[in-house]
């Protein structure tokens, strides 16, 4: 993990410096099905395994957001700023999901420092995120996360 005793440290750190990796985190089919029933996507690429075996997947993947929704987890492995309020999600710049996550991988985050700049009283942080899956060469999502520290 890496660690900065305030928000303004931030500010010191070269844009692109690569902060580390989470935990590998496993996309089971009980997790595709409660976030398809919390999002009230139930679209059978996701949730309907025998329809998808023969589908252009060969199985179930998870669904592009839930795999970005497991980003604040991921930064929170990667990264800890002390000394602030609160850390609130201002949102993201740039989402893709270049490869599918099939039902049962294991997905992590690599975390590199975009911009950052002070906004009034908080800190403005840019992430670059990258979503890896384990043994894939293509990752499953890279998105461009803005955090706001006060």
């Amino acid at each position: 993990m890496t660690s900065f005793a305030r928000a303004a440290d931030l500010l010191a750190v070269d844009p692109g410096a690569d902060l580390g990796v989470s935990r590998w985190i496993t996309i089971s089919q009980d997790r595709i099905n409660q976030f398809a029933q919390c999002t009230e996507d139930d679209q059978w690429i996701h949730v309907d395994a025998d329809r998808a075996r023969s589908g252009p997947y060969g199985g179930t993947i998870a669904h592009g957001y839930l795999t970005l929704s497991l980003a604040a987890t991921m930064l929170t492995e990667v990264i800890h700023v002390g000394g602030i309020g609160a850390a609130v999600n201002y949102g993201a710049n740039k989402v893709r999901f270049p490869n599918p996550v099939p039902v049962g991988a294991k997905v992590r985050g690599h975390v590199r420092l975009g911009a950052t700049s002070r906004r009034g009283e908080m800190i403005e942080a840019c992430y670059a995120l990258t979503v890896e899956i384990q043994g894939a060469t293509k990752p499953a999502c890279v998105a461009e996360l803005v955090v706001l520290y006060t």
